[in-house]
This record gives structure tokens, sequence and C-alpha cells, in this order.
């Protein structure tokens, strides 16, 4: 009889485990059909854009002297203040939450047979979670700043035996997740994720290559960073998005490349909106 004995007892467990997680794929590939989702898609991808073309603005001014932090956190401050941002950011932090739970039913559905797409959509849930957290503490009043928790966890971390390592490995994989993003651009993957109208292919191709090109280097810097904390036991070298823009300014031609990554930065922004009405 089944279950009799202990390994009779795991084989029912694994074998009931294997039934529960065929149903959960499922149940996430109905869910991702659904009328609803292309609404949350559509949505989420606006927001996200939003988001992109303000870093962008923000990042632009940094390279010709002005202040600001040209990431996450200084988008939603810029946001708030705007004549609208108590609402701007309250859309933006529901839909890119909503659009983090699209992301994480996407990667459920296709844990099943395709790994690699699940994995990149449960990174692009994770991301959005972060984002879309960071709109609503500041639609809440509060405030983040992304380079001081970033300075402090790096800090904590450093401060274990293993830390370097591990600070290291981090950033090797944020640079991974940068060349993955260049690649993407430069061999046009990004219509797997986009499916536009014929007339206005050859748009969305001028938004996505030069787009994942420069939010790819961008991301590519900020795992240098890490790793060059871990190399000199050095917290206040790791840096996020806005310390690896700001880095830029200290070396030579770094303004020139700060201004490029701007603009393709806001570029693909304006991608991720084409996305949204387009997605496939």
């Amino acid at each position: 009889m089944s279950g009799d004995g202990p390994d009779g007892a795991l084989s029912d467990a694994a074998h009931g485990a294997h039934r529960a997680a065929h149903k959960a794929q499922h149940a996430a590939a109905e869910v991702e059909q659904h009328r609803a989702a292309s609404w949350v898609e559509a949505l989420g991808q606006s927001a996200n854009g939003l988001v992109h073309i303000v870093i962008g603005a923000i990042a632009l001014g940094v390279a010709f002297g002005a202040g600001g932090s040209a990431d996450q956190s200084g988008a939603m401050r810029a946001l708030r203040e705007t004549p609208i941002g108590g609402v701007a950011l309250w859309v933006v932090g529901v839909a890119l939450v909503a659009l983090a739970l699209h992301a994480f039913v996407i990667a459920v559905a296709a844990s099943r047979r395709h790994r690699r797409d699940a994995v990149r959509a449960a990174g692009r849930g994770i991301g959005h979670v972060v984002v879309g957290t960071t709109a609503l503490v500041f639609a809440l009043g509060g405030s983040i700043d992304g380079e001081e928790a970033t300075e402090s966890v790096s800090t904590t971390v450093l401060q274990h035996p293993v830390g370097p390592w591990l600070l290291a490995v981090t950033g090797l994989v944020i640079a991974g997740v940068g060349v993955a993003f260049v690649a993407r651009g430069v061999r046009r993957k990004f219509f797997d994720d986009v499916a536009p109208p014929r007339r206005f292919r050859r748009l969305v191709e001028a938004l996505g290559t030069p787009g994942f090109v420069a939010k790819g280097i961008a991301v590519t810097i900020v795992g240098g960073l890490f790793v060059v904390a871990a190399v000199s036991h050095d917290a206040g070298e790791a840096g996020g998005l806005d310390g690896a823009l700001q880095s830029l300014t200290t070396v030579p031609g770094g303004v020139v490349a700060l201004v490029a990554i701007a603009v393709g930065l806001m570029v693909y922004g304006v991608y991720c909106v084409t996305r949204g009405v387009w997605a496939r």
C-alpha cells in the first residue's frame, strides 16, 4: 500500500508536491491569458517607462552640473514635487506592484518547460517590487535614499569573514545582468516580449536597441562598483544606479558617456511604454 514505511511516505509526499506544482503552473497559465493581464502589463510597463524617463532626465541634468539622484528614489522624489505628485506616485506604485505579481505568475507558468524564461520573469518581478514599493513609500510621505541603503547593506556584509566574497559575487551577478541587457539589445531579442504592428517595428527597434544597451551599461557599472568595494573592503565604493552614473563624471570622457546613457535610459523608458501597448 502506498505510504507504508518511510520510503513510501516520502514517495507520496513527492508525488503530492508534483501534483501541487502542476496545478499551480496550470492556474498561472490561465491567469496569464486572462484579459485583465494585458491591462496590468500596459499600465505597469507604462509606469516602468515613466520611471526610466525621469531617471534619464535627472542623469542628463547631472551630466551638465545639476543636482539630483539619478535612481529610483530620485525619480520618486522628482515625481512627488510635481503638481500631481501624490496621485502619480500611487499610480506608479500600484501599477508596478501589480506588474511584479504578473511577472511572478509568468515565472510559475513558464517553470514547467522554459526555466530560463521563468528565472528572467522572477527577476523582473523582484525589480518591479523594489521600485513599486519605493513609489508607495514616497506616496505615504516617507523617503528612501538608495545610495545610503546600498552602502549600509554593504557595510554590514563586509563585517563578516565571507562578506567580501559575497559582495564580489553579487557584483559579478549584477554585471552579468547588465551584459545580458546589452546582448538583448544588440541581438534584438527584446522582440520576444513585444509584437508591434509591422509599420511600427522599426520604431520599436530604434527604441529597444539603444535603450537596452544604455541600461545594460549602467547596470554593469553598478556591478563593477560592488566588486571594487569587495576588493578594497570599502563599503563607500559600492553604489546603486545613482552612484554608477555619478562615477562617470570623475573619469575622462565620462560626461559624454553619461549623456549617452541618460538619453538611452529615456529611450528605454519609451520602449517600455510600447512594450506595454504591444506586449507579446
